[in-house]
């Protein structure tokens, strides 16, 4: 078995794609034509895309993100932490946390989507 995608639920599937594909330079892999479902290619996972709408027709009960209560978060990992933030929030993304050095020597950031999922900016750990 392998991991394969995570499924977000949005309301406007085609928005986000495009935010994503703005603010993180992510490739669309596939919009269905219907516009309830799309998948950003992330390299060997997905990061897909679903219509609040078609979830709640398919009795999925989904909620949408709260972002003053983020229950995970997605990472973008890159060695250009701050011109990569300042591209997020040129394009959208509202900024959460400003670039920060961790103890453990990472270089991290946060901002959210305009959907209000938590999305970390961050440089590679050292090991």
């Amino acid at each position: 078995m392998k991991f394969k995608y995570t499924i977000l639920y949005v309301n406007s599937v085609s928005e986000t794609l495009e935010f994503y594909k703005n603010a993180f330079g992510l490739n669309i892999r596939f919009l269905h034509e219907a516009g309830d479902y799309g998948e950003l290619d992330t390299g060997d996972t997905y990061l897909a895309f679903s219509s609040l709408k078609l979830m709640s027709d398919l009795g999925k009960n989904p909620t949408a993100a709260n972002p003053s209560a983020p229950a995970f978060e997605i990472a973008f990992e890159t060695e250009v932490v701050e011109d990569s933030l300042k591209k997020a929030v040129k394009h959208g993304a509202t900024l959460v946390q400003d670039i920060k050095t961790e103890p453990w020597g990472q270089t991290t950031s946060y901002v959210s989507d305009p959907n209000g999922f938590l999305i970390e900016i961050c440089s590679p750990v050292k090991q």
